[in-house]
């Protein structure tokens, strides 16, 4: 049997914003107190939007993915359409968008699928993947300035044997897909 959660949270003795960069990033300095008296004089907090991802399935079962470079880890990796959830949109029309705009696909049926935290220690979003089944390309994509991104339509068998080589490197799209393909 499984015990049940007791949330623990830690007091917060100061807090303050010492970095904010563009749109997507902040970080958040913090003196806190754990609930055993321990005082942590400094924890960060990246700040960041919510995220969206989307396991995009056509009308005759192949999978719409994505390839592009990935600076940070200076990777050309596969991965699933995803993106920043903007102000005051929903992370379902978020996902349409950026399926849209990344691949040119769209339509289908469409359900919340999986919701993760990037790194529940020291983020504060989520990334929310989204299953979208039955989808069909319905315009050209239309990348952003920053954005070199190739499309393949994949059998499922091609995306899973990616994922056993280890070649989908994307903690918050392999997870998701494995659970695609457990089921």
């Amino acid at each position: 049997m499984i015990e049940p959660l007791v949330h623990r949270p830690w007091k917060v003795l100061k807090s303050e914003n010492i970095l904010k960069i563009g749109p997507w990033l902040s970080v958040r300095q913090e003196e806190v107190e754990l609930p055993n008296g321990h005082r942590i004089p400094t924890w960060f907090v990246l700040e960041y939007p919510n995220w969206i991802n989307v396991i995009a399935e056509t009308k005759d079962g192949q999978l719409v993915m994505n390839d592009q470079y990935r600076h940070g880890l200076g990777v050309t990796a596969y991965e699933l359409v995803a993106g920043v959830i903007d102000p005051g949109e929903s992370p379902l029309e978020a996902a349409k968008r950026e399926l849209n705009e990344e691949t040119g696909f769209g339509g289908g049926e469409w359900e919340e699928y999986m919701i993760l935290c990037p790194n529940t220690s020291c983020q504060d979003n989520l990334s929310i993947t989204f299953l979208a089944r039955g989808v069909e390309k319905t315009s050209e994509p239309h990348e952003e300035e920053s954005e070199d991104i190739r499309v393949h339509v994949m059998s499922k068998d091609d995306v899973k044997q990616l994922l056993e080589k280890g070649e989908i490197i994307q903690a918050l799209h392999a997870a998701p897909l494995w659970k695609y393909f457990a089921k």
